[in-house]
């Protein structure tokens, strides 16, 4: 008899630790679903800000890109529209020498000012 006694404390002793095992599983499973309802939260939060706000340029309203034949271009903003050309261009020559390209051939593509 002693012998049976024995093997059902040990079958409850184990069922016990399953026992725990499936409570701290889901404890970390609603820790982890707290943290994602509390970062989803804080997302939902910023999105409402206008887009306008987060992108807006201080000051320069005009902006250029300048092209090589190869390598990199550039893209600059400026008060001007010839100070955003020259700016372009300048970029386009450093950017197209630093990636190989050639930057003799450097040409403004497009030039714009908002509003």
């Amino acid at each position: 008899m002693g012998d049976n006694t024995a093997k059902s404390t040990s079958n409850l002793f184990i069922q016990g630790n399953r026992m725990n095992e499936k409570n701290e599983r889901q404890c970390i499973y609603w820790v982890l679903f707290a943290l994602m309802a509390i970062n989803l939260s804080l997302t939902a939060g910023c999105s409402s800000k206008s887009s306008s706000a987060r992108y807006s340029a201080s000051g320069s309203n005009c902006y250029a890109t300048a092209v090589p034949t190869t390598g990199e271009g550039g893209l600059a903003w400026g008060d001007t529209l010839n100070m955003a050309r020259q700016k372009s261009l300048d970029n386009c020559m450093r950017y197209a020498g630093q990636s190989g390209g050639t930057p003799s051939t450097c040409q403004v593509v497009l030039a714009k000012c908002k509003n």
